[in-house]
């Protein structure tokens, strides 16, 4: 299994597999622990059993990313493809479940163009305004205060959008690289 960098394509499929075969060792290490103390002892009564019981907590906790993960899907691979595609001279990062105290909002694709910022969900029930001001609200605290954020659940208007902005960033040559990196950087950092 190939690894997968967050911010590219392919991230929460990546992940959700690391997190199932971590899930299933941990537990698999913890019975394999509680067996091997019932069978010298043949009584629950020992050491070994409250070293699986405390082993139970990294195991449920790999447990929670499984369940938390798993019914966001990545960006499909053409859509992926049809936005690199487009968008060679701005910043772009995929497959992020950003959260916020309320809510948890999955956003397959943001594009970063010097302070202008567009994001890009298939979900119907991400709230779209709310999630724009958490981002901006987010980038604000860690001084990127000039940031516009917009979320899009129309792939094509999206599209139209992040082409638009490489047209601007490919004609202006302004090096805002590093700036979009930093935002970028902010950005998945509250994503999952």
């Amino acid at each position: 299994m190939k690894k997968v960098m967050k911010g590219n394509p392919g991230f929460l499929e990546y992940k959700k597999k690391v997190e199932i075969i971590r899930t299933v060792i941990y537990f698999a290490l913890v019975a394999a622990i509680f067996f091997l103390g019932y069978s010298q002892t043949h009584s629950k009564k020992n050491l070994l059993t409250i070293v699986a019981v405390v082993g139970c907590l990294p195991a449920s906790k790999a447990l929670v990313g499984v369940i938390t993960r798993f019914p966001y899907p990545s960006i499909a691979t053409i859509r992926a493809e049809e936005i690199q595609s487009k968008t060679s001279h701005i910043t772009v990062i995929y497959d992020m479940i950003v959260t916020s105290r309320e809510k948890v909002m999955p956003i397959n694709c943001i594009v970063l163009s010097g302070n202008t910022i567009f994001g890009y969900t298939d979900s119907e029930k991400v709230d779209l305004k709310y999630a724009a001001a958490h981002i901006r609200g987010i980038l604000n605290q860690n001084q990127f205060p000039d940031a516009s954020v917009k979320i899009l659940n129309n792939y094509t208007a999206f599209l139209a959008r992040a082409e638009g902005l490489d047209s601007i960033a490919a004609v202006e040559k302004n090096d805002t690289r590093n700036l979009e990196e930093k935002m970028a950087r902010v950005i998945l950092n509250i994503s999952m």
